[in-house]
């Protein structure tokens, strides 16, 4: 059982690569959010696996907010194998032992974790940009590799595999930044729309995983302000006229996916 998120698509091109080598059941979180499903049952050795992407140097809090409600019937601490993967541009700082402890509130022991490098997709601060074409080809090739090795592990149950990329001063950024991203920075008041480049397609409101955008094909989007956004730009990158933008913070960059191509 494989419990995923993702915004660019990243995270779920990693929980598919993970589920088509081991043959494990894929749920995104969002929808089963929408469901109200919390509660689930492990057959006998399956596998426990949470594929999410950093969000401020934590785990995304709608990972959080669906992990503070799981119900796992079945779990076995002595023989239940769980494992985290985290995709991240860069660094994750303390998201490891912050998830370790989410997953121990609900009697979950993680028994390994991963980190796996991706293209940037981050882009709601100035100096943060997204990866050259040439860095993002290199991140993505060496990410094929990497994830191979982790299914590797993953397979073989092997435990207390802890391949981190904590970066400088973790407890920093995980603590003190974290926060401000939590309660400043996470917020939808920046999105706007350009009128003259929106097709009214409805791309927006239908890719976004808390559904925090009044929208469809014939209307231009608007932004609920129900406290429920993520920040992740998945309407910003999926936004096929690039009419979506976040302040100024977005003013020049471009566009990042999971497959995307360039034309």
């Amino acid at each position: 059982m494989i419990f995923y998120f993702s915004s660019a698509g990243n995270s779920k091109w990693a929980a598919e690569t993970v589920a088509a080598k081991t043959g494990d059941r894929l749920i995104y979180i969002p929808e089963a959010i929408d469901r109200g499903s919390y509660d689930y049952v492990l057959a006998p050795q399956e596998r426990l696996g949470f594929i999410f992407p950093v969000h401020g140097w934590r785990p995304s809090i709608i990972v959080r907010r669906f992990v503070r409600r799981l119900v796992i019937k079945g779990y076995d601490p002595e023989n239940t194998y769980s494992y985290m993967v985290v995709t991240a541009g860069d660094t994750i700082g303390r998201t490891v032992e912050i998830f370790r402890k989410d997953l121990l509130a609900r009697g979950i022991a993680l028994s390994s974790a991963f980190t796996l490098l991706m293209p940037e997709s981050y882009l709601g601060l100035p100096g943060f940009n997204l990866d050259t074409p040439e860095k993002e080809e290199q991140k993505l090739a060496k990410a094929k590799k990497d994830l191979n090795e982790y299914t590797a592990d993953i397979l073989g149950r092997r435990r207390g595999v802890a391949i981190t990329v904590k970066g400088p001063a973790p407890w920093f950024y995980s603590g003190i930044i974290g926060s401000i991203f939590l309660h400043q920075i996470i917020t939808d008041r920046k999105f706007e729309v350009n009128p003259d480049l929106c097709i009214k397609c409805g791309k927006c409101a239908e890719i976004c995983p808390v559904h925090d955008i009044d929208g469809g094909p014939g209307k231009a989007p608007v932004w609920k302000h129900n406290g429920l956004c993520l920040s992740c730009f998945s309407c910003y990158h999926h936004c096929p006229k690039n009419a979506i933008s976040y302040g100024k913070a977005t003013s020049g960059k471009g566009q990042y996916y999971f497959g995307h191509t360039s034309d």
